[in-house]
């Protein structure tokens, strides 16, 4: 039976847990040990050092064929509010991204049913034509599905392709909970949990990396998050493929899933999270607190819960926002370092590909 000293002695042992003992964690009520742990399984891995880029959103279109329930951003094309940017546009803030310093423009959107194959190809080319300079992190695993249908091609054959064109790694979106119960429930239009394994281990085998995410805070249980922790964890163990995970904190305005009662996840849940992540997940090297759905705030304090990655100044981001996230719109590189400073760590720019550019 899992208690929090075999656990403790397990970590410092440098062992990995099991998924009884990460929901042991889960459930038990004392924060603060569990933060201890992460942030010494953190400093082992990364000392001190805590990641941001610079960044800039792109989301070209928020006309989907999919009605995810936890969803405020999608709209049928007419619908009030629906939108889909033409490439002059698109190249307009690629362009004010690369000016203001920018290394990575990061792309997902809805899966519009009338829009061509080649205008993904032609949006890839647009942004790289912009800077050589600009890293495209563009389409879950969920969109990558889509394009490949889209195309008549394998989802090998459609990422060389978009490579070819452009684009240089994976956001990891769209993985939300992999257990087909929850899922079925939560977006049941979406491709299964078992299927964006799947689509992910095709992009690991090509070559891109990319992210893995998971939304919490609505329909799923504890069990369900260990559930599927230990499936990235399984996939990472074959692939070596992802970079960080990255908790997504369910935002409950303006999508069905808000009559919920007390659907937000609350800051304990959110630090708890993080944390079990970064001790459960030891083939992961980075843990991201993403501010723009935590706020500024929890994902400060997260840095002293395992975390080592705040995403980077974002400028734009509307997936979010649409749903109610307090948050600004963007974040300037004085105010990210100041906010790792103050938490006693010390800030370092990368790039994607977690290459370090710069040391504040």
């Amino acid at each position: 039976m899992a208690t929090h000293a075999s656990i403790s002695g397990k970590v410092h042992a440098g062992e990995r847990l099991t998924d009884d003992e990460a929901l042991f964690l889960f459930e038990s009520p004392d924060l603060l040990s569990i933060g201890e742990l992460a942030a010494l399984v953190n400093e082992r891995r990364n000392g001190r050092r805590v990641f941001f880029n610079i960044n800039r959103h792109i989301n070209h279109t928020n006309i989907c064929v999919n009605r995810c329930r936890f969803c405020a951003f999608s709209r049928t094309a007419d619908a009030p509010g629906a939108y889909c940017l033409d490439l002059e546009e698109i190249r307009n803030r690629a362009v004010e991204a690369a000016t203001q310093g920018a290394t990575e423009i990061h792309i997902v959107g809805g899966l519009h049913p009338d829009l061509p194959f080649e205008f993904y190809l032609d949006l890839l080319r647009t942004v790289r034509a912009v800077s050589s300079a600009l890293h495209i992190k563009a389409f879950t695993a969920v969109e990558i599905d889509y394009l490949a249908a889209l195309a008549g091609l394998s989802v090998p054959e459609t990422l060389s392709i978009l490579r070819e064109a452009g684009l240089g790694s994976l956001p990891g979106g769209g993985a939300e909970i992999l257990r087909r119960e929850v899922r079925d429930r939560l977006c049941p239009e979406k491709i299964s949990g078992e299927r964006w394994l799947t689509v992910m281990e095709e992009v690991h085998r090509a070559g891109l990396k990319s992210n893995a995410t998971m939304l919490y805070g609505h329909l799923e249980s504890h069990a369900d998050r260990v559930d599927h922790m230990r499936r990235l964890r399984d996939l990472q163990d074959r692939t070596g493929g992802f970079q960080a995970f990255i908790p997504l904190a369910f935002q409950a305005g303006n999508n069905p899933l808000g009559h919920l009662k007390n659907p937000a996840s609350g800051g304990v849940d959110d630090l708890k999270t993080l944390a079990i992540a970064r001790i459960y997940l030891d083939n992961f090297a980075n843990i991201k607190a993403y501010w723009v759905m935590l706020g500024e705030k929890i994902a400060q304090v997260s840095l002293a819960f395992g975390v080592n990655d705040l995403d980077g100044t974002v400028m734009e981001e509307n997936i979010g926002h649409n749903a109610g996230a307090a948050s600004p719109q963007a974040m300037g590189i004085d105010e990210i370092v100041n906010l790792i400073r103050k938490a006693g760590r010390l800030p370092v720019e990368r790039d994607t590909l977690y290459n370090e550019l710069k040391t504040y």
